[in-house]
């Protein structure tokens, strides 16, 4: 559908492979700003089944899909660790493939992941969403709301259009049901936990929730970001992004205290 490539090749040596997992209405094509400073590893970028080239695919619940992650990479040759990166609905992922699969992954860099049950507020919204699922000026003012770059707009626009609202409502309720897989306390590597300043208040009581199963999880704000900030902000996100793949947290992001 979106003809977004899955498998982007290394130009240079061949660093550790790095996953990365889209956020929810959308598919693989959101990480393009980052692949131009991705060169020296091979990346793969699948679609979630439902989303992009997979939208005939059912939703099929958070830890098959998690399953289907792992199953994907695999099938690409990468059968070791790989670094592992998610946003939104693909953050949510994340915490999944770190429960089901904890020694696949060597860091996981995961931002604005809802991990709490939402307030009635985006309950609300939600269920608004799913009655204006296939009209056109819904998703253009959900672009336009989220801040995108406006030569971004129309094709997402055009990919909401062609996700179902069985696999919007399917998704939506297994993300809402909040919860951290107990699991996710078997993974011990190096862990990043990120929410926008400007992010819904869920998705900031989320990064507590993680710490209290994965006590290594640093946690961090990134000052003044909504929730799609590899695309409001590329050259902060890269910039974030690579120094964690180097082995470091950038200063600029903010301690967010456990207590």
């Amino acid at each position: 559908m979106n003809g977004f490539p899955e498998v982007h090749r290394p130009e240079t040596d061949v660093g550790r492979p790095l996953v990365l997992l889209h956020g929810g209405n959308v598919a693989n094509w959101m990480w393009e700003p980052q692949l131009a400073v991705l060169t020296d590893r091979l990346v793969l970028t699948p679609d979630l089944p439902g989303f992009g080239e997979r939208v005939r695919e059912d939703w099929p619940g958070l830890d098959a899909v998690a399953d289907d992650v792992v199953a994907r990479v695999t099938a690409r040759g990468v059968d070791g660790p790989f670094d592992l990166v998610g946003l939104s609905l693909g953050a949510v992922t994340a915490v999944r493939v770190l429960a089901r699969h904890p020694d696949r992954v060597r860091s996981a860099f995961l931002t604005g992941a809802p991990l709490v049950r939402p307030g009635a507020g985006v309950r609300v919204v939600a269920r608004l969403q799913l009655a204006l699922w296939g009209m056109p000026w819904f998703w253009r003012t959900l672009a336009a709301a989220m801040r995108l770059p406006e030569d971004s707009r129309e094709r997402y626009v055009t990919h909401g259009l062609s996700v179902s609202r069985e696999t919007a409502s399917a998704m939506f309720a297994d993300v809402y049901a909040g919860g951290v897989p107990a699991g996710a306390g078997d993974y011990s590597g190096p862990l990043l936990a990120i929410a926008g300043e400007k992010e819904d208040a869920a998705v900031r009581r989320s990064l507590k929730v993680l710490a209290q199963v994965a006590p290594q999880a640093q946690l961090r704000f990134a000052s003044g970001m909504h929730h799609v900030w590899n695309i409001e902000d590329v050259s902060l996100f890269n910039e974030v992004l690579c120094s964690w793949l180097n082995g470091t947290t950038d200063a600029r992001l903010v301690p967010l205290s456990r207590d």
